[in-house]
């Protein structure tokens, strides 16, 4: 049945067309979602989704932004919490929050498989976009500085091999899960439990 054109989300339809995508991408991959295929699953007319979002193209940058705001934003809250609950500024807590942040980015994966692929998609984006470099930058910025700050630093700019270590390992088996032969026959709490157990191997790395 068609819902009735006013039931989207607080009148943000902009918004409204976004949770769409979620919705059918990760029920039936990035590939099935179309303006259309949004605007009929939030009950408006297709006119009034263009209105918002020029194509496919421009309406996948958009979701992608916000998966890499949220990412950003869960990373940087990982650590904020890691850190208040030690308090201490030693290297062992420096490697318990990494496996905070690193625990935060797999979760992410895990519970938001939609996004997790549309952010780096860049055959579907428009890369070049002002609001999808800026979020882009900010992530990058987390990840660069010292993997939101679980790791110690000396170069905000550029990756060192300890934060490619990181990085590489956390993106690695998020993407294990999410597209690969891991996660299939596994619970979330299966997933995490695997997912801490790779990180607390790591922690010597970032102990030395």
């Amino acid at each position: 049945m068609k819902k009735d054109k006013g039931t989207y989300h607080h009148g943000n339809l902009a918004d409204s067309l976004l949770d769409a995508v979620d919705e059918i991408a990760s029920q039936f991959g990035l590939e099935a979602v179309t303006l259309r295929a949004c605007a009929k699953k939030i009950g408006v007319s297709p006119s009034s989704a263009f209105r918002h979002y020029s194509d496919k193209r421009d309406l996948l940058t958009a979701f992608a932004t916000r998966a890499l705001r949220q990412l950003a934003s869960e990373l940087s809250a990982a650590n904020q919490k890691a850190s208040e609950e030690t308090k201490d500024a030693d290297t062992a807590t420096n490697a318990d929050a990494l496996v905070a942040v690193g625990l935060a980015y797999i979760s992410f994966a895990i519970d938001k498989p939609a996004f997790f692929r549309a952010m780096w998609n860049e055959e579907t984006l428009y890369t070049n976009d002002e609001s999808y470099v800026a979020a882009a930058d900010e992530l990058g910025s987390y990840l660069k500085g010292g993997f939101a700050d679980a790791i110690v630093d000396t170069d905000p700019d550029s990756l060192s091999s300890e934060e490619l270590i990181a990085w590489s390992s956390v993106h690695g088996l998020a993407n294990l899960f999410v597209d690969g032969p891991i996660g299939k026959h596994l619970s979330r709490e299966q997933k995490l439990t695997m997912a801490t157990d790779m990180l607390t191997t790591l922690k010597p790395v970032f102990t030395q």
